[in-house]
């Protein structure tokens, strides 16, 4: 069976072919409206649980962050810098999402960041991406009441993280320069739900046929105005920026949720 997914309208819907050619013939599909009903059932029990892990955050007065990414952009890596860098100013929380094994939570040991471990093949179906169940079964191995920050490190994917609501506050995605210019056109529910996009691995650039304007350009076509750090994680480049947007955000959130 093909994948279920949800358009940028907000409408769900299933496809069983590929999308570079046109729509075609749907009439042979005969239990099209029995798919969508399920996936509009499936949607509506993520967000109701979505919305109720945002309100845990919220009385935990913690901050929580979807970071996304393709596999091997770096996601891993700048969430270990930032680690090192943040692990004296905020309490973080790290819920880490895998297909299989704990090599990326074991990298993220040792920081004083406290981790909450999903394999997604243990029970999920091995799904490639993280939903707000996922997310909520994770909740109670973290003292969410002694947390400043949550991240929520989505598995590597760049399409289905971003359909699912997980109950973060903000959504940020890590992309890679070796990936090519064209991703934010290729891809781009994912590059217009992050509200920030990291650009990583920029000291590879000389070493490369790529041309970051045009990745720019492509990235304003998909989400104008989105804001953009520049990072090389192996070197250390730009984690500051990036760990002063993450303390920003706490501020401003816990502020607007002590207003509201």
């Amino acid at each position: 069976m093909g994948r279920f997914h949800r358009h940028e309208d907000g409408h769900d819907h299933h496809h069983d072919h590929d999308h570079d050619h046109d729509h075609g013939d749907h009439s042979g599909y005969a239990t099209e409206t029995e798919r969508v009903v399920v996936l509009e059932r499936i949607f509506e029990e993520n967000d109701q649980t979505a919305a109720a892990n945002r309100r845990d955050f919220d009385r935990a007065g913690l901050t929580a962050v979807n970071l996304m990414s393709s596999p091997g952009a770096g996601k891993t890596t700048v969430l270990r810098e930032t680690l090192r860098q943040l692990h004296d100013r905020l309490r973080i929380g790290i819920i880490e999402g895998d297909i299989e094994t704990s090599i990326d939570a074991d990298r993220l040991s040792g920081f004083g960041a406290a981790i909450s471990l999903i394999n997604t093949a243990n029970g999920f179906g091995g799904e490639c991406h993280l939903d707000a169940p996922m997310v909520r079964s994770a909740l109670p191995r973290l003292p969410l009441a002694d947390l400043d920050l949550l991240v929520i490190e989505n598995v590597g994917n760049l399409v289905c993280p971003a359909e699912f609501d997980v109950g973060a506050h903000i959504s940020a995605m890590v992309y890679s320069v070796t990936e090519g210019e064209e991703k934010p056109l290729k891809y781009p529910v994912m590059f217009r739900s992050a509200d920030l996009v990291i650009v990583n691995k920029v000291d590879l650039i000389p070493h490369l046929d790529y041309d970051l304007s045009t990745f720019y350009a492509n990235l304003t076509a998909v989400n104008p105005g989105v804001a953009v750090i520049e990072t090389s994680a192996t070197t250390g480049l730009g984690i500051d920026k990036w760990c002063q947007w993450l303390s920003d955000l706490h501020r401003k959130t816990r502020a607007a949720t002590a207003i509201g």
